[in-house]
């Protein structure tokens, strides 16, 4: 199985009175979110499914793919590592999985499958880490096989 973590792209700060999961992206943000794109729609298999976060900037991060997506709440900036294993349906999932969510819970996400504990690790604004299940007879093993932010590519 296939897991690539993506973090929303840059959103301005919430004005006073707006709610959080209102915040747009900013102009650099749209820029950013395009190149990921870019980038994953040449990597990503036909077969992924996309899961967003209920919120607007994750969704406008997700409409540069220019596939389907679903929102869903177990992704949302409150939930944990469990909801979103769980919605992503991990380890067991028979196609790749692109989660566009939120810091915290994305790093706490790799740190747990990489390290076995979470840990604040920190999935940089636009970045994606995939990460991939390999069953072998001695054991599952989860392997890193990218990290990329926007500006890298």
């Amino acid at each position: 199985m296939d897991l690539i973590l993506w973090r929303h792209a840059d959103a301005r700060e919430a004005r006073e009175g707006e709610p959080d999961a209102d915040r747009p992206l900013t102009p650099k943000g749209e820029r950013q979110a395009k190149r990921m794109a870019q980038w994953l729609n040449h990597h990503l298999p036909d077969t992924t499914k996309v899961l967003v976060s209920p919120t607007r900037r994750t969704e406008e991060t997700a409409k540069a793919l220019d596939r389907k997506y679903k929102l869903s709440a177990q992704l949302a900036p409150d939930q944990t590592v469990d909801a979103l294993l769980g919605t992503v349906r991990w380890p067991d999932a028979k196609e790749p999985v692109l989660v566009v969510g939120h810091q915290f819970t994305l790093g706490l996400t790799a740190a747990y499958l990489l390290a076995g504990a979470t840990q604040p690790w920190v999935v940089r604004k636009g970045g994606i880490w995939w990460l991939r299940l390999r069953r072998r007879e001695s054991g599952d093993e989860v392997v890193l096989h990218t990290v990329l932010t926007p500006d890298q590519i």
